[in-house]
């Protein structure tokens, strides 16, 4: 019950946070509802005298990031014929210039030149893997991958600046 108590004192703060984030009013109270939601489906994951407030915005914060990806990532268009048919396509043509066929390709070279340690959690992180299911792939702790990629990126970025200037 205490739980309960002390997350519903945090209604205010969670309604001020997640109009800032959301930027509209009944977006916010959506996002505050999912958040009380999620903290209670998952209150045994709370660890008791530590920060809720801090807890529940990182929910809150976590759940929004994730429904704007989500949102992103499907462009629904409504057709205006009489039938109403919901299309999924992309805003952008299909093609692609010369221009980004050459810097995929550039890209593509730099990250085949990585080592094997660097190169895997790279693209498996390229591909969508979070941190925990690579690390749990490759047998490595956590902080190994999030290094190896860190690192990845840093000779990526500096191998093809390189290049740039060539």
């Amino acid at each position: 019950m205490e739980f309960n108590t002390q997350l519903t004192n945090l209604q205010d703060n969670l309604t001020y946070f997640a109009n800032t984030l959301t930027q509209n009013n009944d977006d916010a109270k959506d996002l505050v509802q999912e958040t009380y939601l999620k903290a209670l489906t998952y209150r045994e994951k709370f660890e008791a005298n530590t920060n809720l407030k801090a807890w529940a915005y990182t929910i809150m914060k976590n759940t929004f990031i994730n429904n704007y990806r989500r949102s992103t990532k499907v462009n629904m268009i409504m057709d205006s014929t009489a039938d109403l048919y919901f299309l999924n396509s992309s805003r952008t043509s299909s093609e692609a210039s010369p221009e980004s066929v050459i810097a995929h390709k550039e890209v593509s070279k730099a990250v085949d030149n990585l080592v094997d340690g660097h190169r895997i959690p790279f693209r498996m992180h390229h591909e969508g893997y979070k941190y925990k299911e690579i690390a749990k792939h490759l047998d490595l702790s956590i902080g190994t991958i999030k290094s190896r990629i860190f690192f990845s990126r840093k000779k990526l970025m500096d191998s093809l600046t390189r290049d740039d200037q060539r």
